[in-house]
């Protein structure tokens, strides 16, 4: 491997170590962390590590001071709305263009709620998470639009460790999470498309209300 691609990797390597803590919440909103602990962590040089605090910077998940380090940027009142909105428009078009598609769903709805049983039933928060993102983008995958699917990835980016933490604080909040998944879903497969979108509506208006409620916006 040339010394540019040895970089590279290690770049991409730093990037998704930090970005996981990051939505995990191992690295908790408000953290100063510097590039030498990181390059330390990972056995690196720091250059590698401020490329990838740069890339992740850019994502709005770090703030950088120049000789202090990296603060994880704290979810705001104002984020939680925005992804909240964000997600109403690009989940409504992802149900509109796959219903007009008539791409059949049925099989990957119901391996993503087996999956979202699943882990509610080991109280696994990081895998619930991972399932209900999983869950929310098949029919924006479906819908067949690349850029599309690429903004909402970087949406649910930022909203996986708000849902971490509010099911951490309140785990009560995922069976109806799971229910309410499976009406969505029926609605979906059988091209009921007012009721679909009422019923994603109603569901993003809950997950709103829960962020709320569990502290993660002033």
């Amino acid at each position: 491997m040339t010394p540019r691609r040895r970089q590279a990797a290690a770049k991409d390597r730093a990037y998704e170590h930090v970005k996981r803590a990051v939505l995990s919440a191992t690295l908790a909103g408000g953290e100063l962390i510097s590039e030498g602990e990181i390059a330390s962590e990972l056995g690196m040089s720091r250059t590698p590590v401020r490329e990838a605090f740069l890339q992740l910077e850019a994502e709005g998940l770090l703030r950088l001071y120049p000789k202090r380090g990296a603060l994880v940027v704290p979810v705001s009142s104002e984020e939680i709305e925005a992804v909240i909105e964000t997600r109403w428009v690009v989940e409504r078009f992802g149900i509109e263009k796959s219903l007009a598609l008539g791409t059949d769903l049925s099989a990957a709805f119901e391996r993503s709620l087996a999956e979202q049983r699943a882990a509610a039933d080991a109280e696994d928060a990081g895998r619930f998470a991972e399932a209900d993102r999983e869950f929310h983008r098949i029919p924006v995958a479906a819908a067949g639009n690349p850029i599309v699917t690429s903004l909402y990835d970087s949406l649910r980016d930022r909203q996986q460790r708000m849902v971490r933490a509010m099911i951490a604080v309140d785990w009560s909040r995922v069976r109806p999470i799971v229910e309410q998944h499976a009406e969505l879903a029926a609605a979906i497969a059988g091209g009921r498309r007012a009721e679909s979108e009422r019923l994603l509506r109603s569901h993003l208006d809950g997950t709103l209300a829960a962020l709320r409620r569990g502290g993660m916006a002033p």
